[in-house]
């Protein structure tokens, strides 16, 4: 505690110049270090043992201070200085992608998050943002590539934008590190950036949500419980407790050996405010949270009493590593419920395109007439007894590239199909819109062989600059490719409970199969099993099929529910109820999938307590920053008094 005037030290930390020290020399600060190993980058080294600590500049007498250095050697010297921490991010970053189909490495996924929370550990708020924005920008660069069928200015405009809620989240960490139990809060706040992504800009983007990784792991059953949110949680919850155990293991192995006298740096040596570190040589002040995983300050040490404060800090890694496999197996303790009240027999029908990327469509009535063809042939072999009759058809969506009521050769060939198979159809179509000049509205529809067009369902969640564009009039001067979208989707504002034949299915359009609400609210609604139309043939053979399908597997564990994917051009699939696929297509291929598929009525913990748990840990997340801002501004009010 100081009792002279404030010196640097009492200021907030936004407002204090880095500490320096001999001319041209870096920060003294070990946070603010140049190159180490991980551990040491989050805990700082401290000073050689044995050496004298530094003399504070307020202290020393002489000469005034010089001037600070200009604002381009500040930022060349800020560059250094975070470089080596910036690359382990941006590394750490792209593990996490590899997480992600269609690497499918799963377990990445864990030393990821561990990494990013050890990176801003230690650190201020607006260090951490940079931190994460360092992770996030490679993480969806390498997850989002599949855009660049579009331009990779697209996917690097994109990975921006998402990036910034990682930044967030890094600043979050940064300022929660120092709080006790802090890997609970690490993972609160991994919630808490998914629920704003899930939502922000234009109705959200929740691609790459951890949970979406993690779906060929022992943590998938938890989505019974909780949902995507729940699997989300403890897959950042067992991340960050790996980093507390690597944290406690780095500092028992570094000060193991150590014989220094002067007590810094041991593993009862409190760091600074909350947020930051305290700088070399400087005690911790007065009303800052201490560092949960350094134990009890035992006062200075001598060099007989370092061994053994470093073997007392090796058994609190085992516990943290412990917690953090107990939340990876607990989805082993997890019932998923598969018994079906009720089965029906399905025909999945992949009609294929001419070819990938922006100009799959072909000619017209191309795409309408290859699901025909291959409903005409499923139909023959019915009547020839070599496949057995199914009780409906599912097209995917897009199936027909004209609307079916504008163009009466295009409901015609439906009629065709659904009369030849002699049951009704779920077709995918493009519909204009019946009162609003100019939109589109992307729907599903059963298409029954005796009365034709019945219920349909309307996508309710439109993707932004690929089926409507925002402040279309003002950036199609500037981004001419966005004029490739001649009108806009028209949202719909109803689940898609769709009585198909003998099932109520629950119709989910392409990519609302990310969004949370929307698949619950449909089997909340009543659906039995759910089909998720998609056209991904824009995407084909870049990865983007396979995230989409990693999808339907959560959200068949999720809800209790069996998932039927159909696609235009691929990937097609039949989910169990457990997340396990039954049958799936190749891409780029016309083919057929028959399957009995299981009828189910109850509801999931997931589906009755929807939202909730996202909410409550989301909220418990910002509270925890608010908490260590107010510790943080607290230590700095006691030290100036």
């Amino acid at each position: 505690m100081h009792s002279g005037p404030a010196t640097d030290t009492d200021r907030p930390s936004g407002d204090r110049p880095p500490p320096e020290g001999p001319a041209g020399s870096a920060p003294a600060t070990g946070a603010e270090g140049a190159v180490a190993p991980v551990a040491e980058s989050v805990s700082g080294p401290g000073p050689e043992a044995g050496a004298p600590p530094a003399a504070e500049p307020a202290a020393a007498a002489g000469p005034a201070r010089p001037g600070r250095p200009g604002r381009l050697r500040r930022t060349g010297r800020l560059v250094r200085r975070e470089a080596p921490r910036s690359a382990l991010a941006a590394v750490s970053g792209t593990g996490l992608a590899l997480a992600f189909p269609p690497y499918d490495l799963w377990p990445l996924a864990l030393p990821a998050v561990a990494a990013l929370g050890l990176l801003t550990r230690g650190r201020t708020a607006r260090q951490g943002a940079w931190t994460g924005f360092a992770f996030g920008l490679p993480f969806f660069f390498v997850l989002l590539r599949w855009l660049h069928v579009i331009g990779y200015d697209a996917v690097f405009g994109l990975s921006v934008i998402e990036a910034l809620f990682l930044s967030a989240l890094g600043a979050g960490l940064a300022l929660t590190s120092r709080l006790p139990l802090w890997p609970l809060w690490a993972a609160c706040l991994w919630v808490a950036e998914e629920w704003a992504r899930d939502r922000l800009p234009f109705g959200g983007f929740p691609w790459g949500r951890l949970a979406f990784g993690v779906t060929g792991s022992p943590y998938l059953p938890l989505a019974a419980l909780g949902g995507a949110v729940l699997v989300t949680f403890a897959v950042a919850l067992s991340g960050a407790l790996l980093g507390s155990a690597a944290l406690a293991l780095a500092r028992g192995l570094r000060t193991g050996p150590r014989t220094a006298r002067d007590g810094r740096d041991g593993p009862g040596q409190p760091d600074g405010p909350a947020g930051e570190e305290a700088p070399a040589g400087q005690d911790s002040p007065a009303g800052a949270v201490p560092d949960p995983s350094a134990g009890p300050s035992t006062g200075p040490s001598t060099g007989r009493a370092r061994p053994a404060a470093g073997r007392a800090v090796l058994p609190r890694a085992v516990l943290p590593a412990v917690l953090a496999l107990a939340a990876a197996l607990a989805g082993y303790a997890v019932p998923v419920p598969t018994d079906p009240d009720d089965t029906v027999r399905i025909a999945v029908v992949q009609g294929n395109v001419q070819q990938p990327g922006m100009d799959f469509l072909g000619r017209p009535m191309l795409i309408l007439n290859n699901h025909v063809e291959a409903t005409l042939d499923l139909a023959r072999e019915v009547e020839a007894g070599r496949e057995e009759r199914p009780d409906l058809v599912i097209w995917p969506e897009n199936a027909s590239d004209l609307d079916p009521f504008r163009y009466p050769e295009a409901g015609a060939r439906m009629d065709e199909a659904a009369r030849a198979v002699g049951v009704p159809i779920l077709v995918g179509a493009l519909v204009d819109h019946p009162t609003k000049e100019g939109y589109v509205e992307n729907q599903g529809i059963v298409w029954d062989p005796e009365s034709g067009p019945g219920a349909s369902y309307t996508k309710q969640h439109p993707v932004p600059f690929g089926e409507y564009v925002p402040f279309r009039e003002q950036l199609s001067k500037v981004i001419t490719r966005l004029q490739r979208v001649p009108r806009d989707f028209y949202p719909g504002g109803t689940t898609g409970v769709l009585q198909t034949g003998p099932a109520r299915l629950g119709d989910v359009i392409c990519f609302e199969v990310a969004y949370d609400e929307i698949v619950r609210d449909t089997v909340n609604a009543g659906a039995r099993a759910l089909v998720i139309q998609t056209n991904n043939a824009t995407y084909g053979r870049t990865g983007q099929p396979e995230q989409q399908l990693v999808m339907s597997r959560l959200r068949a564990v999720e809800h209790g529910r069996a998932v039927v994917t159909a696609a235009t051009s691929g990937i097609s699939a039949v989910v169990r109820p457990d997340g396990v696929i039954d049958q799936r297509t190749e891409e780029f291929t016309r083919d057929v999938i028959t399957a009995d598929l299981p009828l189910r009525d109850d509801t999931t913990v997931a589906d009755r307590m929807g939202a909730a748990p996202e909410w409550v840990l989301a909220i418990v997340g910002l509270l925890s920053c608010v908490a260590a801002i107010a510790l943080g501004r607290r230590g700095r009010t006691d030290r100036r008094g």
